[in-house]
């Protein structure tokens, strides 16, 4: 019988990751509806309870998921940053897959989502074994697009009407970054954290 495959919290300078709990529904919920205006537009996170019971099953599947879940956690505090998901997991000759992220309010421009997803970005290419993981960000959205850049993903090219978000059709940029690429990236990204500190 397939055993849920179990993530060990990935641990950072100032934030953590782990997968989301039940126990966490209050904390997120509360995050989420703070955070409305802020996704407007741009992403739908779970808002109610139904919605978050939905959101754990699709990311608790057992084996080999096709989905993972990372919640961005402060590690001073436990409070929640932020989420990084990964879906559509491809295995095979692809080993590939579409990260999805977003931030709650109050946790914006502090550099919590930096690191979070640079560890998230760690899973995928060191225990997930993938060898590309790609990102859609509408064109309008500067901070998202600066974040994917920032932790060195590279345009690829734009996809009008890309995905159905609050009802309308909204064109994307697509960007990826490779496994062979991120070591580099990822001491870059190091050093430029260093720098700030």
């Amino acid at each position: 019988m397939p055993t849920r495959r179990t993530v060990s919290p990935l641990q950072g300078k100032r934030v953590h990751l782990r997968p989301p709990r039940r126990s966490d529904e209050a904390a997120f919920l509360a995050s989420a509806q703070r955070s409305r205006t802020m996704h407007r537009g741009y992403v739908q996170p779970p808002l109610t309870p139904d919605a978050f019971a939905v959101y754990l099953a699709r990311y608790r599947k057992v084996a080999d998921p096709r989905h993972l879940a990372f919640l961005v956690v402060r590690s001073e505090d436990d409070a929640l940053a932020g989420v990084v998901n990964f879906s559509e997991i491809v295995r095979g000759v692809f080993l590939s897959a579409y990260v999805g992220y977003f931030g709650f309010a109050g946790m914006a421009g502090r550099g919590y989502m930096t690191e979070g997803l640079a560890l998230a970005l760690d899973f995928a290419f060191r225990d997930a074994r993938l060898h590309r993981v790609e990102a859609n960000v509408q064109p309008g959205n500067a901070r998202s697009l600066a974040l994917v850049e920032r932790v060195g993903f590279v345009r690829e090219g734009y996809s009008r009407r890309y995905v159905k978000i609050g009802a309308r059709w909204r064109d994307h940029v697509r960007l990826a970054l490779l496994a062979e690429d991120w070591p580099r990236r990822r001491a870059a990204l190091r050093r430029a954290c260093a720098g700030r500190e």
